[in-house]
């Protein structure tokens, strides 16, 4: 089934969104909320999966779905913390800033904690206020958990997803070395992030969700130009069940908790770091990437971080071509 929250009040109206994305039932009358959902999950999912039956046969009232019109799925949410599925992007970024790469980072994750108070919708500018920052997106996979116990371990962990997404990781390229120098982590580097129209239980999505991965190419356009194919399947060291008990090897993770892939990264099948769209290649789900294979070719980067008027398109199709999670799109506005 496909869930999405409508604009209300600060958590959002949960509705039941049809498979093609384009009807929508209120599930409001068994819970208000998709956090209310997640909190009492096993006794009210199998309520929720009979409306979304409901609304597939057209047995119900149901009105149009309107992608701009969705909020995030979890307009806050208790916890939102970003991993690193994709090794490549990390070393690639990394090499961007002159910085080797660690080998324990092909067998124990990164993870950041970011802010999980003002998550935004899909059709929400993405606010810049200085353009000498280098805003940049990062196309990410993200799950929602049910509640997790402390000490999990990967192959339990994988049953505790509840919903599947899709993740812009606004990054703020320029204040990142200054941040990271202080030995403490993200904050202002990270700002808010935006989210897909629908959240997806694993089970909908059939062979496209395996071994705790997605099986879909994850398209990036800038500017209504290609900019990223990568395939989200491939090339991803950690799946998400290592994520999540990477993230709860001391502590609960509590129902709601968002958890990201990182950054979608292939290399090229000769092993080099990747081509460009333009060039045949699969591109980048982010900027920093382009630059650092410009980097490595000319020696310096030409692509520009993004400035105002700029928009991101994310969207993840499957084999018929169509939108599996609604589409991110968003504008750069000075804000």
């Amino acid at each position: 089934m496909k869930l999405a929250s409508l604009p209300q009040g600060r958590d959002g109206r949960l509705v039941v969104v049809s498979d093609d994305l384009a009807w929508y039932a209120d599930a409001d009358h068994i819970v208000p909320t998709l956090q209310g959902l997640l909190d009492d999950w096993d006794r009210l999912a199998p309520e929720i999966e009979a409306l979304a039956t409901e609304l597939a046969h057209e047995a119900i009232p149901r009105r149009r779905f309107h992608e701009r019109e969705a909020a995030a799925p979890l307009p806050r949410a208790y916890q939102w913390a970003d991993g690193s599925a994709y090794v490549n992007h990390v070393e690639l970024v990394r090499r961007a800033r002159g910085a080797e790469l660690p080998a324990s980072f092909w067998t124990d994750p990164l993870m950041y904690q970011g802010g999980s108070d003002d998550m935004r919708g899909p059709r929400d500018p993405i606010l810049l206020a200085d353009e000498t920052w280098g805003c940049d997106c990062e196309a990410e996979i993200v799950v929602v958990t049910g509640d997790v116990p402390q000490g999990v371990t990967p192959q339990a962990a994988l049953g505790h997803i509840r919903l599947v997404g899709l993740v812009n990781d606004v990054s703020l390229r320029n204040l990142v070395p200054g941040e990271l120098a202080k030995g403490f982590g993200f904050v202002q580097s990270k700002p808010a992030s935006h989210f897909s129209p629908v959240f997806v239980t694993p089970a909908s999505l059939g062979e496209a969700w395996k071994d705790g991965k997605l099986h879909l190419p994850l398209c990036v356009d800038l500017n209504g130009k290609p900019f990223g194919r990568a395939e989200a399947g491939e090339e991803c060291t950690f799946d998400f069940g290592v994520l999540i008990a990477h993230l709860a090897k001391t502590r609960r993770v509590g129902a709601g908790s968002l958890i990201g892939s990182g950054t979608v990264s292939n290399r090229d099948p000769d092993g080099s770091p990747g081509r460009p769209v333009s060039e045949g290649g699969r591109g980048y789900s982010c900027i920093a990437e382009q630059r650092m294979v410009e980097t490595i070719r000319s020696g310096a980067p030409s692509t520009p971080f993004l400035k105002y008027g700029d928009t991101v398109r994310i969207e993840a199709r499957d084999d018929r071509g169509k939108s599996v999670f609604g589409a991110i799109e968003g504008e750069v506005v000075r804000g």
